[in-house]
């Protein structure tokens, strides 16, 4: 494996997010999540919100490919993915640290992100990365309701 490289997002960068992202969520999401927000989480979600959220994206290159990315807004982490074969290879941890240097810039001094309570693999990770579970509470996505685990970390 090559160097893991951190940049900010391009549009030509979207499809690679997208399938990365559809992936990624089925992998931590299915089972975990009511059905009502399995079913607005088409195939083609993925790659209709991957180009309108380039600005928010920050994207780890190995290799010449996207290997992850993580999306931030303000001081939340929404989203953190890495592509199957790059699990472990420290893209993640890359990709975090990316974040929470992007939340400090933002001007805050505490970062936070949702995790639903069946992602064990997630919630070990990002536990494993300073992150502290400030326990369940109720996310709203695509107007749905859904129980999940609220993680922070103070970033400056």
């Amino acid at each position: 494996m090559g160097n893991i490289d951190v940049r900010p997002a391009t549009a030509d960068d979207a499809e690679q997010v997208a399938e990365i992202w559809y992936r990624g969520w089925q992998d931590g999401h299915l089972g975990n999540v009511p059905d009502e927000l399995t079913a607005a989480r088409t195939k083609a979600s993925f790659w209709e919100r991957a180009p309108q959220r380039v600005g928010d994206t920050t994207v780890a290159i190995v290799d010449g490919a996207v290997a992850g990315f993580v999306m931030v807004v303000a001081d939340e982490v929404e989203q953190v993915y890495v592509s199957a074969d790059h699990r472990g290879t420290g893209v993640a941890a890359t990709l975090l640290k990316a974040a929470e240097d992007r939340v400090a810039k933002n001007g805050h001094e505490r970062a936070w992100l949702v995790v639903v309570p069946g992602n064990t693999r997630a919630r070990k990770f990002y536990e494993r990365n300073g992150w502290v579970d400030e326990g369940l509470f109720d996310h709203r996505a695509v107007n749905v309701s859904v129980p999940a685990h609220r993680y922070a970390k103070l970033v400056k």
